[in-house]
């Protein structure tokens, strides 16, 4: 064969087999861009999924702490009407069917009805979730009363507006960045956005898991997708049953609330309208309605102390719920209502 045919042969066989080269090339430029775009839809999906139900839990939470806030705001009226009352005695502590309730303070429920008064005025402008944030942490009662003032001196109580607001949420933050807690940072003041009320209940894995920057590597940005995908379905399992538990306390609540405004509105028609004023002219259903006011003050002020949410150790871990303590209050909210009924 003449060296020329050889030649054209031989570059014959070189230029098919770098066309072939080439069309391989492109098939996996085409695969590893297909992957990518595949991750990348998938992963937003997995963020729309986890900020709907984040938004949704968020939303209940804000409901549970908006109605723990204003049950404890209008014991005022309660401790203003008990006051009028000349030569009551001395209600008895309720431990029955073993269960136990706090027995009536008034100057504790005073702070509580003032700081949760100022506390809601202060959370118009607050983000998503922060309301929630009292209910899921327990605080709605002890960030008015038992951690009593502010960073700076300052009874809660005697602020308002913003100062109110990051003095509340200071104290859900653990204290004052000065004495070592978390501050207003933890407190869910800078935190925006629909994750900022997830992050109070879930803890800080939730940025992460939320996070939708993706590796370049089309390999790469799948197994990070596929990472965080497991997370964020924990994440959903655990917001999801968090929402159903605190759905299921908020109807237990206003159970509750209804009968100690069915009792309280026979008290207060007594007191304030009747202006009968003396226990010893009281009837006795008149004595049994304030007995059962004051049983029922004792329920849900122990109501509004537990806390749904059980802060995780590791912050690279989720939060827990603390399922065992909220059966166990409505259990006894079961118990102590069928004994007033």
């Amino acid at each position: 064969m003449p060296l020329p045919i050889i030649l054209g042969v031989g570059a014959a066989i070189a230029g098919a087999a770098g066309v072939g080269s080439g069309a391989y090339g492109a098939i996996r430029m085409k695969e590893a861009n297909d992957t990518l775009k595949n991750a990348e839809q998938q992963h937003r999906n997995n963020v729309n999924r986890f900020e709907t139900i984040s938004e949704l839990t968020s939303g209940t939470m804000d409901e549970l702490g908006n109605l723990e806030l204003n049950i404890l705001k209008n014991f005022d009226a309660f401790s203003d009407t008990m006051g009028k009352i000349q030569n009551r005695p001395e209600f008895r502590n309720y431990e029955e069917q073993g269960v136990k309730l706090p027995e009536y303070n008034p100057e504790e429920l005073e702070k509580a009805s003032a700081g949760a008064a100022v506390i809601l005025g202060a959370l118009g402008g607050a983000a998503l979730g922060t309301a929630g944030g009292f209910a899921a942490s327990g605080v709605a009662v002890s960030a008015v009363t038992a951690l009593g003032t502010a960073s700076t001196g300052t009874a809660i109580s005697t602020l308002s507006g913003a100062a109110a607001t990051n003095a509340a949420l200071a104290a859900l933050g653990g204290g004052s960045l000065k004495a070592g807690g978390g501050g207003v940072l933890l407190g869910g003041t800078v935190l925006s956005g629909v994750a900022a009320g997830a992050a109070l209940f879930v803890g800080g894995i939730i940025f992460g898991a939320a996070g939708d920057k993706m590796a370049e590597k089309a390999d790469t940005a799948y197994a990070e997708m596929k990472h965080a995908e497991k997370t964020m379905d924990d994440i959903c399992q655990y917001l999801e049953e968090l929402k159903n538990i605190a759905d299921e306390y908020i109807r237990s609540l206003k159970k509750v609330h209804q009968l100690y405004m069915k009792n309280f509105a026979w008290v207060s028609f007594t007191v304030n309208n009747v202006h009968k004023t003396d226990w010893c002219l009281f009837t006795s259903e008149e004595k049994k309605a304030l007995e059962n006011t004051a049983l029922l003050v004792g329920l849900l002020y122990k109501m509004c102390q537990v806390n749904l949410v059980i802060k995780a150790e590791n912050e690279n871990e989720i939060n827990k719920i603390n399922i065992q303590a909220v059966n166990e209050v409505m259990q006894d909210a079961e118990k102590v209502s069928a004994d007033i009924l």
